[in-house]
């Protein structure tokens, strides 16, 4: 398992947003955030803040990397992001966890693979003494609850309105009736089932004819695989939503392979191969929020919990809709 390592840095001015976030909505976010937030700690130049990811082998995650270490630098603070090698091995996630647990943090940022795997690693965090916060899908509540664990805070964005709004808007560009789809990500991940959730009932309240739901396990060959049978077994198909844009883009690609015209496909992330397949009008549109906002959220809350400072319980992360109709305001979104 390979650790990636953001060293610690000089003190810089805490408040101002990073330089290179230039886009106005990121600058909002980040302000809304930091808002909720008020008022910011003040910091030593030697805190150290562990994050834990699920993996790096997607886009979306290895962007989060770089956003942490863009704050690192900007806020003069260590900032450790580790991943197991492969987002199909819960143990070895945990056992990865259980290390950084070792290293003394000031805390730890966890991303869960599932909703169990990081119990036994909170129970030891908790221990320590070392806080931890969950950042996107959230560790069990009823698993913690049996180990007599606890996390410190939670940190989401609304996923439920990700799947939600990529169908409502494909409501809107379909005549009532039509057939529709969904490839979910992993059968049982809070975020997938949430987005499928969100999609299947805004769909149905759309009139939209769910024809199908797949769990394409966040990979991308088995999504490909997914909708080439898909739009075989369903040739009448308008429509479809995945859980993320790895797996949609997989789908444009199989649906242009079979020469298949006329299917919508939104994604949910807006990785930088999503932004340029909506530009080039191949995909029709995915749900994304800030990740430097996010980060920078992440990072005030956790550093405030690690001093014993206020915060909320749960801080939210709002999410937008890209299209083509509005990805032109997305210059310079991070």
């Amino acid at each position: 398992m390979k650790k990636f390592l953001v060293p610690l840095l000089c003190l810089c001015a805490f408040a101002a947003p990073l330089s290179a976030a230039e886009n106005p909505m990121v600058l909002s976010s980040i302000a809304k955030l930091e808002e909720q937030l008020a008022p910011l700690p003040e910091l030593t130049g030697k805190e150290r803040v562990g994050v834990l990811m699920t993996s790096l082998s997607n886009p979306y995650w290895v962007t989060m990397k770089e956003r942490y270490g863009e704050w690192a630098e900007k806020m003069g603070v260590a900032v450790e992001v580790m991943a197991p090698a492969t987002d199909k091995d819960p143990r070895a996630q945990l056992d990865l966890f259980e290390a950084m647990i070792a290293r003394k943090y000031d805390a730890v940022i966890v991303t869960p693979l599932d909703g169990m795997n990081l119990v036994p690693g909170v129970l030891k965090a908790n221990e320590k003494k070392v806080p931890v916060v969950c950042s996107g899908p959230a560790v069990s509540a009823e698993g913690l609850a049996q180990a007599g664990a606890k996390m410190d805070g939670w940190i989401s964005a609304a996923f439920l309105e990700q799947g939600r709004l990529c169908a409502e808007d494909m409501g809107k560009k379909l005549p009532a009736g039509s057939a529709v789809a969904m490839i979910e990500g992993k059968p049982g991940a809070m975020q997938s089932r949430l987005r499928r959730e969100g999609a299947v009932a805004a769909f149905e309240a759309a009139g939209m004819k769910v024809v199908a739901v797949q769990a394409g396990n966040w990979d991308r060959n088995e999504a490909y695989n997914i909708a080439t049978n898909m739009v075989k077994a369903h040739p009448e198909l308008k429509g479809l939503y995945c859980a993320n844009d790895v797996m949609a883009l997989a789908a444009v690609d199989a649906f242009e392979v079979a020469g298949i015209k006329g299917v919508m496909v939104y994604g949910t992330d807006f990785i930088p191969q999503a932004k340029e397949a909506i530009a080039a009008g191949r995909l029709t549109g995915s749900t994304t929020f800030s990740q430097a906002a996010w980060t920078r959220g992440a990072l005030i809350y956790t550093l405030k919990l690690s001093k014993g400072l206020a915060v909320p319980e749960r801080l939210g992360i709002p999410i937008t809709l890209v299209t083509s109709e509005n990805i032109n305001n997305f210059e310079g979104w991070k």
